[in-house]
């Protein structure tokens, strides 16, 4: 009957072709999913007439194998979203998607008891030495995640650093077919496990964003518009809550570029910028990210323009440097203009921010963290503005912690009309060409002479001469005064 049907597949091929060549290409991938299936039956057939295995002799074996074949250390914890066994945790998908048919893997002897279906295709597939021959033999991505997380599979390697992205592959020949089973099972999985639809997750992808990535901000972009449309019928302003549940849902871009806030032996950061940028070939234009995701700064703006302190209204700043879980270590922000607004969000301790004030910008950063003392601000509590082009680190801290810079480039002054008018749009309060650096904060006190300081202070004079005093070197507000201060949002 099985070579009735190939034999009749292929007739229908031969006809199709003449008929058209889309229809001859999907009875030729048709084909080739019977020959499929009749290896995978020849060889499961095979395996099952050479499975002799009692149950009395597979609980013999397994006495000891739990202890060399251990389950991923995460499975000792509760599911983080309170779900069942078949809901595979992040880590497992995160690991899972990069994989690829070299892959070498090794499958624990005989770990499903006999019995059942599941010990006579284990049995088969188990004997693969790689992901190519696992999925040969007829073990798919599904498979792989369950086998890992129960410790029937170790990992030898090599992985991926990024999940497989067909869309960013040039030329098809390249993929194999794990490449292929991997990717059209993770975008499902995606939209099944984020309740998204697959048109939506293909639709007007920006270039640089991977699949999985694009797939969390879509949520993230889903929970900003329930944030304000939430806020807005409570007329209330945005809670931390709120902004950390966009964030946490937010896919943030391994960036590689920011070397400077990078601790010893770290290659990228969980780094993101929103709003105003200045590529790598000068052009200074909005985020695709921007664009695409326009709720989601909506959420970061409204927060902090709706809780600005009566001493710092005057606050304005062209984009957002977004982080997740980690600390910067001691540099400068050199390319900044005025001073940056700061906070964090999360469940963590630590990660305060150490500040050197009084750095002009030139001093040997080891040498200035040795010989001097920060002033220290604690973020989770609090509200903190500070000059960026100014020395500054964060402390350690254990837990998921996230932090927003609200900046203004140095070259915000050339500014497109239509991304200001954009920007506006969000919510967001854009300094004019003319903006003055030093309005809220003074410059830096360490320079070298009295005659360098004083040439700063004039700059900064103009924005502090009507009230007679030159302004502060930093600014800090406690978050329960500003919240309590503005719990009815103002249109």
């Amino acid at each position: 009957m099985a070579n009735f049907k190939l034999e009749k597949a292929k007739q229908d091929t031969k006809a199709a072709v003449a008929g058209g060549k889309k229809v001859a290409k999907v009875l030729k991938a048709t084909l080739k999913k019977k020959k499929v299936r009749e290896t995978d039956a020849e060889g499961l057939a095979a395996a099952k007439a050479a499975t002799t295995m009692t149950r009395e002799q597979w609980q013999k074996h397994q006495v000891g194998m739990k202890a060399k074949w251990p389950q991923p250390a995460y499975m000792s914890e509760s599911h983080p979203e309170g779900k069942g066994h078949t809901c595979y945790r992040d880590d497992t998908f995160e690991l899972v998607t990069r994989w690829s048919a070299e892959t070498k893997i090794a499958y624990r002897p005989h770990a499903k008891s006999p019995g059942s279906k599941s010990h006579v295709r284990y049995e088969h597939y188990g004997k693969a030495k790689t992901v190519g021959e696992a999925l040969k033999l007829g073990s798919w991505p599904q498979d792989w995640c369950w086998d890992y997380e129960r410790g029937y599979i170790k990992i030898i390697g090599p992985l991926r650093d990024e999940p497989i992205d067909i869309s960013q592959v040039a030329n098809d020949a390249e993929l194999t077919a794990v490449d292929k089973a991997v990717y059209a099972w993770y975008r499902k999985e995606l939209c099944r496990r984020l309740g998204l639809k697959l048109e939506d997750l293909l639709a007007d992808k920006p270039s640089g964003e991977s699949t999985i990535m694009r797939a969390h901000r879509l949520v993230s972009q889903r929970e900003a518009k329930r944030v304000l449309a939430e806020a807005d019928k409570a007329k209330r302003i945005i809670s931390d809550a709120d902004l950390t549940a966009v964030l946490n849902e937010w896919g943030f871009a391994r960036n590689v570029t920011r070397l400077n806030v990078m601790q010893e032996n770290i290659k990228w950061v969980w780094s993101d910028t929103l709003g105003l940028l200045r590529d790598r070939c000068g052009d200074i234009h909005l985020t695709k990210s921007t664009h695409q995701y326009p709720e989601v700064v909506q959420v970061m703006n409204r927060w902090l323009v709706d809780r600005l302190p009566a001493d710092a209204k005057q606050f304005t700043y062209t984009s957002l440097n977004v982080n997740k879980d980690y600390n910067g270590r001691i540099h400068r922000d050199g390319n900044n203009f005025g001073p940056s607004m700061i906070s964090a969000f999360g469940d963590f301790t630590g990660g305060g921010l150490n500040y050197w004030a009084e750095d002009p910008g030139k001093a040997d950063l080891e040498l200035l963290q040795k010989q001097s003392e920060p002033i220290k601000l604690d973020l989770k509590e609090g509200l903190a503005l500070f000059n960026g082009n100014c020395a500054h680190c964060v402390d350690d801290f254990k837990g998921n912690r996230f932090s927003i810079v609200y900046f203004t480039l140095g070259c915000h002054a050339k500014m497109k009309p239509e991304d200001r008018a954009k920007y506006k749009a969000l919510g967001v309060p854009a300094p004019s060409p003319t903006a003055n650096p030093f309005m809220l904060l003074r410059p830096p006190n360490g320079y070298a002479s009295k005659a360098a300081y004083a040439s700063a202070v004039k700059k900064g004079m103009a924005a502090t001469k009507a009230s007679g005093s030159i302004q502060p070197s930093s600014r800090y507000w406690l978050k329960t005064a500003l919240a309590s201060s503005g719990k009815k949002r103002k249109a």
